[in-house]
Order: structure tokens, then C-alpha cells, then sequence
């Protein structure tokens, strides 16, 4: 059934009350809502490409790829492998409780909020969405304001499909979040920047809500001297500027020694060029900053080095070229927050030592990418440093990988999801002890 505009005390009661039912615990009710939620990204998957072309000037194989399609490759995973996840798991006993049995079971937690992020609307708001209905779960939805396109058609579509009684979507900004906020839910997953969320999880100390944190940082890119720079000049490029920049796990900036910076910033250009053209401006495959506040705040960081290519911008258009800059100093201003958006520095190292030394001296990325042919080089990037994710020759890829955890450590987030770690992101493993009495 639907239901009218409620406010958000209303929303966590009726869900509270639906999940007390035990309705959402059955293997049937979980499967039947992805495969509804599946449907939905199948049968509309061009009109949520639109609303993301509206909101962020994505191509429509840019938002297939990233958004809709990376969705139900995540709920085809989940299909497959949800009755084996949820399957109790046996723990051995010992001796001396003669006959006992123990084993571990998920229990769902209860009412799961999700707030998604402007960035990867679809994506970041449905992927999560799909774990806490898996592992058998009610759910407030709260998309992004920023993309208001994709937040209408997000909040159109989903009652569409979902079991409304167990499926809550709750639109708006600032105001409408902190409303969400002050209620108790039993688990908060929050997607963004590392202010909000800190601003989320003071708010679920409140209730002794656990959260999940997906935030972001500077992740750095080591490009070793023995690397195939035309190979890692591709890979870069394809990675750092996808989405304009506004990734999350892009590549934030590169690490290497002065002969490689020099030869790599020409092949960086040429790339650039056959992926967009000689006018970027015009391509139809290269998206617009988000809005206006941070096309302000990235045009300020331009002048952070010597241009290699790029550095056109036109606020009317929120257009900003992609960028690389060399010769910037690690204390400018491009350097000191994450930039989320399609300028790529160029920082000199003497090798490896010293490259290791400057990521261990700044927060813990969320991820950390190497070009490297040496197996010593990536054993020592494994051991010596620590991020939420190791890209080894490919940024973004790990994303990809459903039976790989996602998330960050640190400043760039807590706990993480895909696959069976979203069942145990959004679950309580319960132990059980049975012991016979008679």
C-alpha cells in the first residue's frame, strides 16, 4: 500500500512495527524483493540514466555502467549466493559440555537507515538498500537533494516495486536528514564527506546506533620507474576522471620519482585528448560538477601547480576541464583536502621509501593504487601500508568484485559491504548454545 508524506517519527514506528511481525525474515521475502528491485533497474534503467544525465551530465553508458548496471550485477550476486550466506554455521564445543550443540546464525537487525550520497546516486543508495533487504531488513531510503532528478525518480519508483509496509523513502535536505537523524534506527549506513559523518555518528550515540561510515580522502597513486606508462597513463585517466572526477576511490593524486613525473605528464595529455577530445566542453561523454559551490571550490585549487593540460572552466556550465598539474608542492592547496573532481596532481618522490613515508604520514586512505612491475614493490605497498582498498595496476576494479569488502579505515570511513559482507554489515551474528537437559 502507499502512504502519504509522515513524519519521520511515524516512518520508524509503522517499519518498526512491520519488522516486529517477522514478516521481512523469510529467505522468500528477501529474494522476491531484490528480484523486484532488480526489475526496477532493469525496466527503467533509461530514465534513471536521464535523471543522472540531469543532475551530473553522466552519459548514458557512463550511467549504465556505474550505477544501474553495477546494481544488479550486485543483486544477481546476492541471488545467487543469499541461501548459503544465511545458512547457520556449526562452532564446536567443548568437552566438557557432553552434548552440547553451538552454531551462529544472522539475525537481521531491524530498521536500517541509508543515506546516499549526489555522487552515485543510484548506485550508492540501491546497492545498500539491497544488503539490509537481504539480510531480511526494514528500510528508510534517504537519496540525495543534490541530485534532485535521480532523488525524484528514485522516490517514484521504489514504492513501485518494494514492499511498501517495509520500504520508506524520505526525501529532502538538511532539515528533513536531522529529522531522520533524532529517530532511533537500529543501523545507519551514511555515504559522503567525513563532517557529516561525524555528525551522523554523534547522532546514533544518541541511541547506541551502529553505523556504517562510507566517506572518501586522498587516495594516492604510486607509479614505480619500471611501470608501462603508456598502460598506467590509460588506466589513470580512465579511473581519475570518470564522473568528472566526483568518485569517491578515484585516484586523488600521483606519487612518483622526477624522470617518471616527466615522462608520464605527455602521455597523461595524449589520453586525455583521444578520450575527450581537443574540447572537452563539447564531449558527450565528460559530466559537469554538481553545482556551483564546488565548481568554486575546485577552480581554486587550479593555480596549486604548473598546468600540463587542462584548466578551462565555465561556471555557467559548472564545466571544469579535466587537469593535470606538475610541479605541486605538497603543502598546496590542492593537497590538503580531497579534491572530487577532475584535477590530477603529479607529487615527486625520490622512490618508493619516501612514497610509503607520505602516505603513512597522512590519514589512511580510502583506497591506494601501484604501477608496478616489481613483486617486492607491491608485497611492501601490502605490508607497509594501510587503506580501505589495494588497486594493484587498475584503479576503481575492486569495486567490481562482490566478494571483496568495500570500505574505509579511519578518516576515510567505518565497516564495509557487497556481497556477504553487506549481510554482515546490516545482521547480528547470534550465537546459540543448545544443551541437553533430560
Amino acid at each position: 500500500m502507499n502512504h502519504p508524506k509522515e513524519p519521520p517519527a511515524d516512518v520508524v514506528a509503522r517499519l518498526r512495527a512491520v519488522f516486529r511481525t517477522g514478516c521481512t525474515k523469510p529467505l522468500s521475502w528477501r529474494t522476491e524483493q531484490l528480484q523486484r528491485l532488480r526489475s526496477l533497474l532493469t525496466e527503467n534503467g533509461s530514465e534513471l540514466a536521464a535523471a543522472l544525465h540531469a543532475d551530473l551530465s553522466k552519459s548514458e553508458q557512463e550511467a549504465m555502467s556505474t550505477e544501474v548496471d553495477f546494481v544488479v550485477r550486485e543483486i544477481d550476486h546476492s541471488l545467487e549466493h543469499l541461501a548459503d550466506w544465511l545458512r547457520p554455521e556449526a562452532a564446536p564445543v567443548p568437552n566438557w559440555l557432553t552434548g552440547a550443540q553451538a552454531r551462529t546464525q544472522y539475525d537481521p537487525l531491524g530498521v536500517v537507515l541509508v543515506i546516499a550520497p549526489w555522487n552515485y546516486p543510484v548506485q550508492l543508495l540501491l546497492a545498500p538498500v539491497a544488503g539490509a533487504l537481504a539480510a531480511g531488513n526494514v528500510v528508510v531510503a534517504k537519496p540525495s537533494e543534490l541530485a534532485p532528478a535521480t532523488s525524484e525518480a528514485l522516490a517514484r519508483l521504489l514504492p513501485q516495486y518494494l514492499d511498501t509496509d517495509a520500504v520508506a523513502v524520505v526525501e529532502g535536505g538538511v532539515p528533513e536528514t536531522t529529522a531522520l537523524l533524532a529517530q532511533r534506527f537500529d543501523h545507519i549506513f551514511y555515504t559522503g564527506n567525513g563532517s557529516v559523518g561525524r555528525v551522523v555518528m554523534r547522532a546514533a550515540a544518541e541511541h547506541l546506533t551502529p553505523v556504517t561510515l562510507e566517506l572518501g580522502g586522498k587516495s594516492p597513486a604510486f607509479v614505480d620507474a619500471g611501470a608501462d606508462l603508456a598502460v598506467v597513463a590509460e588506466r589513470l585517466v580512465a579511473g581519475k576522471f570518470l564522473n568528472a572526477g566526483q568518485t569517491c576511490v578515484a585516484p586523488d593524486y600521483v606519487l612518483t620519482d622526477p624522470a617518471t613525473a616527466r615522462a608520464l605528464e605527455p602521455l597523461l595529455a595524449a589520453v586525455l585528448e583521444a578520450r575527450f577530445g581537443e574540447e572537452p566542453a563539447t564531449s558527450p561523454v565528460y559530466g559537469r560538477i554538481v553545482n556551483e559551490r564546488h565548481f568554486d571550490r575546485l577552480v581554486a585549487l587550479l593555480d596549486s601547480g604548473r598546468t600540463v593540460v587542462g584548466g578551462g572552466h565555465d561556471r555557467a556550465r559548472r564545466y571544469v576541464a579535466p587537469t593535470v598539474l606538475a610541479d605541486v608542492a605538497p603543502d598546496s592547496p590542492v593537497m590538503q583536502e580531497e579534491i572530487f573532481g577532475p584535477i590530477l596532481p603529479i607529487i615527486e618522490v625520490a622512490g618508493l621509501d619516501e612514497a610509503i613515508a607520505f602516505v603513512n604520514d597522512r590519514d589512511r586512505p580510502l583506497a591506494l593504487y601501484a604501477f608496478s612491475p616489481s613483486e617486492e614493490t607491491r608485497r611492501r605497498l601490502s605490508a607497509e601500508t594501510s587503506s580501505g582498498g589495494l588497486g594493484l595496476g587498475l584503479p576503481l576494479a575492486h569495486l567490481a568484485v562482490s566478494d571483496l569488502p568495500f570500505g574505509g579505515v579511519g578518516e576515510s570511513g567505518m565497516g564495509s559491504y557487497h556481497g556477504r559482507y553487506s549481510i554482515e554489515t546490516f545482521s547480528h551474528r547470534k550465537a546459540v548454545l543448545e544443551v541437553p537437559v533430560g
